[in-house]
C-alpha cells in the first residue's frame, strides 16, 4: 500500500493520458476516414509512449531500489547447505536443557516404544513469526521425526487421534495472532485408546509448547483474549482466541498463556493416573511456569528444547535415546508464580491521557488505518532483572527462594557427573585470572559449563548491586569418563565495577572484598575465591575504564521519569510501592514541552536545536579521481576521506541516507554499488528474491549452549551464505533483555543476562565480519516488549540499569567485533526516539564505545513519528526503507549543520560498506543494474515499433487521402 502510494502520481498521469487520448479518438468520429484513422493511430502511439514514459519514470524513480532488490540474485550452494545442517544440529545438540531426571529415566533404549500425548507433539514450534520466520523452502524435522530417527517407536493411533483432532496449528504470525491452543478434551480420550496405549508401553512422553512472535506480547490475560477485550498496544490486529475449538472453558479468570490451559492439565492428570514413567518436554521460548511438575512424581524428565529450526529437532531423539549427553543451560529464570515478580505490573499496555495532540493516525504494514498512541513503560525493577534479582532477595531475606524459583539461570543437567576445581587468583594489568579444572567423574562421555559470578561488596544504602553477577563462562570439549580439561578464566577487574548515577556519575570499583564463584547455576556456588580491592576506584574525570574511549558519565538523565525504583537498602524496603502499577499516565511537564514527532519536529527552529551552529560550510561537486573502491583499507580520518566526500552532492548524500531498506544505495558519481542487506536472528532471507537459507535453532536455544565456539560457528556459516547470495548486511544478531517472560521476540533475544547474551552475540557477529557481512546489532535499545513498540512507546529508566543491564550486550559486541553496524529500535527513550537520540547513538555508542559504523533505524516511515531530519543529526545514518515516505528525504539542508550531519552519515555508510565483502576484488560488480540493462534495450524496441507504426499510420493516411482525392474528382 505504500508502495502504490508513493507512485500514485504516476497513476494519475496515466489514468490522464488514457482519458485524453480516448478523448481525441473519441471527437475525431466525424473527420474524413483517413483523417480519423491518422488521428487515431497518432493518440494510440503518443498514449502507449506516454504509459511507457511513466513506467520508466516509476522504475527509474520511487520504484528503482525496489526494482533492485526484486532483481537481485544469487543462491547457495548444496555443500554449504549440508555444513550448515550439521552445525544447526550441533547447537540443537547443546542447546536443549535436561530440567529433570530422577531415577536415571532418560536415556531410554534405542527401539524404545513411547507413548507420545499431547496435541503439540503433532506440531511443535520450530521458530518464530516476522524476521525470525523459516524460510518455506527447506523441508523440517519435527518431534516425532526425531524420535522414530533415533530408533525409538511411537504409538501412531495416539498421533491420528491428534491428527484428526486438527491437523495444522492455529497461526501467531505478524499480522494476526491466533493464541487458540488446540488440546482434545480427556472425554475424547477412549478406554480403548487408553488401553492401547498402556499395552503399547510403560513410558510416557507429554509436549506441551508455546509461540511467540514479531508484532504482540504473549497474554497476560487469556480470558480477555477469549471474550476480544484483549489489548496487545500495537498497530496490529489484537490477538484472538477460538473457544468452540476445544470442549470447555480452556482458561480461568486471571490464566496467562505461560502457565497450562485446563484441558492441558486434564490431559496431564489423565496421563500420570495411568503412566508411572512420564518425560515432559516444554517446545517454547518464554519461561514457562511448570511448577505443576512438583504435583506429578510420574513426571521424573523435564527437557526444555525451544525453536530448533529446520533441523535441530533431530537432537531431542538423540537426547532422548542417549546419543547425545545434553549440556544446555537456561538462560532464564524459572519461577512458579509469574504474578509475584517484580515486573508483573509494569509491563503491557500503558497510554499517557495528556498526549492526544501527538497521536497519528497511519497505516502501519497492513494499510489499514490505525491510531499510534503515545504510551509508556516504567523500568522499576532497576537492576534487579531475572536472576540478579532473586539471588539479591533470596540474600536481602525478602523471599524464600526454594519456594519462588524452581530453575535457576544457568541451570542444567547432564547424563554424567562433573567435578570442577577452582585454582589461585592471579592479577596483572587490571586483569583477573584463574584456572578451573573439569573432571567427568560419571560414566558417560559429556560437556560441562563453567560459570563464573562475581558478588560485590555492598553497603547498605550505597551503590545498587546485585549479589550474583555472571562475569565470564566457558564450555569444556567432549570429556570422556574419568578425562579432564583445564580451562583458564580471565576478565577485566573493570568489570565487576558498579555504575553509580546518584553520585559519582561514573563507574566505581568500590573497595571491598569480592567474591568470585564457579557455580553450577546462578544459586548453587561450587567454589570461590576472594578477590580484594584496597582502595575505591572511581572511573571518573581522565580515570576511564581500559576499555572505553572516553569516561563515561551520565548520559540518560532525562530518561530517569522520577520514578521510584526497587532498592536493596533495608532488604528491598521499598519493594511493594517501587513495583506497583503506574497511578500516573500524564507525561510530566518538562518531559512533554521537549517530546518531538513528526507533528512538531520538521521545522526550521527544531531541526536547528538538534545541530551545531558553528558547523564549517561543507564542499560539494568538487573534481576527484577519487573512487569509492580506492578507499578500501584507507583509514577513516584519513584525508582522502575528505577528498572523496566533497565530490559528492546533496542529492547524492540524500540517496545514501533515505533509502537503506534491506540495502545500501547506489552512487554513481563515486562508483558507490547498490549492496544487499537480508533479515533473519536465525537465517539468512532475501525477502525479494524468495532466496533464504536453512534456518538455525532460535536465539535461546544458541544462548542455552554456553558455547562461544557454537556462537562464533552460527555467524561464520551466516556469513558464508550471505556472500553466496550476494549479501553485504545481516539484520541480526537480536540481544535485547528478557525483561519478562511475556515479550514476544524473547524466541530471537538470547537471555535475561546482558553478559551471556553479549558475548554470545558478540561471537555470531564476529564470526559473520570474518566474512566480509556486517551485522546489525538490534534492536538499540531498550527495545524488550513488542507491544506498544508502534506506538510512540517511552521507556523510562534510571542510568544504572541502562547501563549494567540493557545496554551491556550492546557494549560488549561494539567493543569486541572489528566492524558492526548497529539497528536502532522503534521506541523512546525517556521522552526521545531511540534513532534520535543523540546521547545514545553518538554520546554513548560513537564517543565512549568506539563505534565506527553506521546505524540504521528499524523499519522506516510507518507511524508518525521517524524522520531523517531528527535523525541524521542525532547519531542516526540510514532510513530502512525501500520506497519514498513522507520524512525519509532529509528535508531542511540550507544550513552548515545539516550539510555537516549529511557529510558524516554518508561517511559512516560508505566507510562500513567499502571494508564489506561488497567491495572485496571478486565481488565487486560495477556496471548498469541489469533489470536497468533490460529496460532500455525493451525502450528501444518500443521506440522502434511506434517509429514503424506511425510509418505505418502515415502511409495508410497518404494512400487513403489519394484513394479520398480520387474520389472526389470522380464525383466532380
Amino acid at each position: 500500500m505504500n508502495v502504490i502510494n508513493s507512485i500514485k502520481s504516476y497513476l494519475i498521469a496515466i489514468g490522464i493520458i488514457v482519458a485524453v487520448a480516448i478523448v481525441i479518438m473519441i471527437a475525431v468520429m466525424k473527420l474524413k476516414k483517413s483523417t480519423k484513422k491518422l488521428v487515431r493511430g497518432t493518440a494510440l502511439v503518443a498514449m502507449l509512449t506516454g504509459i511507457v514514459v511513466c513506467v520508466n519514470m516509476i522504475l527509474t524513480g520511487p520504484m528503482s531500489t525496489m526494482m533492485d532488490l526484486i532483481s537481485g540474485s544469487g543462491t547457495i550452494s548444496q555443500k554449504t547447505s549440508d555444513e550448515t545442517t550439521v552445525l544447526a544440529q550441533d547447537i540443537a545438540r547443546e542447546g536443549i536443557v535436561l530440567l529433570e531426571n530422577e531415577g536415571n529415566t532418560l536415556p531410554v533404549a534405542s527401539g524404545t516404544k513411547l507413548n507420545v500425548f499431547g496435541w503439540a507433539s503433532t506440531n511443535p514450534i520450530l521458530g518464530g513469526a516476522g524476521s525470525g520466520a523459516l524460510n518455506d523452502a527447506y523441508d523440517t524435522i519435527d518431534l516425532l521425526t526425531s524420535l522414530k530417527s533415533a530408533g525409538i517407536e511411537t504409538n501412531e493411533e495416539l498421533t491420528k487421534f491428534y491428527t484428526d483432532y486438527k491437523a495444522d496449528r492455529p497461526v501467531v504470525g505478524m499480522w494476526n495472532q491466533d493464541w487458540t491452543l488446540p488440546e482434545p478434551n480427556v472425554s475424547l480420550y477412549t478406554d480403548s485408546l487408553m488401553s492401547n496405549a498402556k499395552s503399547y508401553s510403560d513410558t510416557a512422553m507429554i509436549v506441551i509448547s508455546r509461540s511467540g512472535g514479531e508484532g504482540a506480547d504473549l497474554p497476560a490475560n487469556m480470558t480477555a483474549v477469549v471474550d476480544g477485550s484483549f489489548k496487545d498496544g500495537t498497530t496490529y490486529t489484537a490477538g484472538t482466541y477460538d473457544d468452540a475449538l476445544n470442549e470447555g472453558n480452556d482458561w480461568d479468570a486471571g490464566d496467562h498463556y505461560l502457565q497450562l490451559t485446563n484441558r492441558e492439565e486434564e490431559m496431564i492428570d489423565l496421563v500420570c493416573a495411568n503412566f508411572d514413567k512420564v518425560i515432559l518436554v516444554y517446545n517454547g521460548a518464554n519461561a514457562f511456569e511448570l511448577g505443576f511438575i512438583k504435583d506429578h512424581p510420574q513426571i521424573k524428565s523435564v527437557l526444555w528444547a525451544a525453536g530448533m529450526g529446520h533441523v535441530g529437532m533431530k537432537a531431542l531423539g538423540e537426547i532422548v535415546a542417549g546419543e547425545v549427553n545434553p549440556s544446555g543451560r537456561t538462560i532464564d529464570t524459572y519461577v512458579y508464580n509469574m504474578k509475584e515478580t517484580p515486573w508483573w505490573n509494569n509491563f503491557g499496555d500503558f497510554n499517557y491521557t495528556n498526549m492526544e495532540d501527538f497521536a497519528y493516525v497511519s497505516t502501519g504494514f497492513t494499510g489499514v488505518e490505525t491510531k499510534a498512541e503515545v504510551s509508556f513503560i516504567n523500568y522499576v525493577e532497576g537492576i534487579y532483572v531475572g536472576y540478579k534479582f532473586y539471588e539479591t532477595a533470596a540474600v536481602e531475606g525478602l523471599i524464600d527462594y526454594d519456594s519462588v524459583v524452581q530453575y535457576p539461570f544457568g541451570y542444567g543437567l547432564s547424563y554424567t557427573s562433573f567435578e570442577q576445581t577452582m585454582g589461585d587468583i592471579t592479577e596483572s594489568n587490571g586483569t583477573i585470572s584463574f584456572d578451573v579444572t573439569v573432571t567427568n567423574t560419571g560414566s558417560v562421555a559429556g560437556k560441562d559449563v563453567v560459570e563464573v559470578y562475581y558478588n560485590p561488596p555492598y553497603e547498605n544504602g550505597g551503590i545498587e548491586k546485585a549479589s550474583a553477577n555472571l562475569v565470564e563462562f566457558a564450555k569444556t570439549s567432549m570429556l570422556e569418563p574419568g578425562a579432564s580439561e583445564t580451562i583458564t578464566i580471565s576478565f577485566a577487574a573493570e568489570d565487576m565495577a558498579s555504575y553509580d548515577y546518584q553520585n559519582a556519575k561514573a563507574y566505581v570499583l568500590d573497595a571491598g572484598d569480592y567474591e568470585i564463584s564457579i557455580n553450577k547455576d546462578s544459586h548453587n556456588v561450587i567454589d570461590s575465591k576472594t578477590y580484594s580491592v584496597g582502595t575505591t576506584v572511581t572511573y571518573d574525570g581522565t580515570n576511564k575504564r581500559e576499555s572505553d574511549k572516553v569516561t563515561a558519565t551520565n548520559a540518560f538523565d532525562f530518561a530517569n521519569g522520577g520514578l521510584e525504583y526497587l532498592s536493596r537498602a533495608d532488604g528491598f524496603a521499598n519493594y511493594a510501592k517501587a513495583t506497583a502499577a503506574p497511578t500516573d499516565y500524564n507525561m510530566p511537564a518538562d518531559a512533554k514541552a521537549t517530546f518531538y514527532n513528526i507533528s512538531n519536529y520538521l521545522t526550521p527552529e527544531a531541526t536547528a536545536a538538534d545541530e551545531d551552529p558553528n558547523a564549517a560550510a561543507v564542499t560539494t561537486g568538487a573534481t576527484t579521481s577519487l573512487t569509492l573502491k580506492d578507499l578500501r583499507g584507507v583509514a577513516k580520518d584519513d584525508a582522502k576521506w575528505d577528498e572523496l566526500l566533497n565530490s559528492m552532492s546533496l542529492d547524492d548524500m540524500n540517496a545514501l541516507i533515505s533509502l537503506g531498506g534491506y540495502q545500501t544505495n547506489s552512487v554513481d558519481s563515486i562508483g558507490k554499488v547498490r549492496t544487499n542487506d537480508c533479515d533473519g536472528p536465525a537465517s539468512i532471507n532475501n525477502n525479494f528474491t524468495g532466496v533464504g537459507s536453512l534456518g538455525f535453532p532460535v536465539g535461546v536455544t544458541i544462548a542455552a549452549t554456553f558455547n562461544k565456539d557454537l556462537a562464533y560457528s552460527f555467524g561464520d556459516y551466516i556469513g558464508k551464505m550471505a556472500n553466496e547470495m550476494d549479501v553485504s548486511g545481516w539484520y541480526a544478531p537480536a540481544m535485547n533483555i528478557h525483561r519478562t517472560a511475556f515479550a514476544g521476540r524473547n524466541f530471537e533475544y538470547y537471555s535475561e543476562d546482558g553478559v551471556l547474551s553479549g558475548k554470545i552475540a558478540s561471537e555470531a557477529t564476529k564470526g559473520s565480519w570474518a566474512n566480509g557481512v556486517y551485522a546489525y546489532v538490534k534492536h538499540f535499545a531498550f527495545n524488550d516488549q513488542e507491544g506498544n513498540r508502534c506506538d510512540m512507546l517511552c521507556t523510562w529508566t534510571n542510568e544504572q540499569a541502562a547501563r549494567e543491564i540493557y545496554l551491556k550486550p550492546f557494549e560488549i559486541s561494539v567493543k569486541n567485533v572489528e566492524m558492526t553496524s548497529v539497528m536502532s529500535s522503534f521506541n523512546y527513550i525517556g521522552n526521545r526516539w531511540a534513532g534520535g537520540c543523540s546521547e545514545l547513538l553518538k554520546t554513548v555508542l560513537r564517543d565512549e564505545w568506539g563505534f565506527n559504523g553506521f546505524v540504521l533505524t528499524d523499519y522506516f516511515g510507518v507511524y508518525g513519528y521517524m524522520s531523517s531530519d531528527q535523525a541524521i543529526r542525532n547519531g542516526t545514518d540510514c532510513m530502512l526503507v525501500n520506497y519514498p515516505t513522507q520524512t525519509n528525504n532529509v528535508q531542511f539542508r540550507d544550513t552548515n549543520g545539516a550539510q555537516q550531519a549529511m557529510r558524516e552519515a554518508t561517511k559512516n555508510i560508505l566507510y562500513t560498506v567499502v571494508n564489506s565483502r561488497a567491495y572485496a576484488p571478486e565481488n565487486l560488480k560495477t556496471g548498469m543494474a541489469s533489470w536497468k540493462v533490460l529496460m532500455i534495450v525493451l525502450d528501444v524496441v518500443f521506440g522502434a515499433l511506434m517509429l514503424c507504426l506511425m510509418f505505418i499510420f502515415c502511409k495508410n493516411f497518404k494512400k487513403n487521402r489519394e484513394k479520398e482525392a480520387a474520389a472526389e474528382a470522380t464525383q466532380q
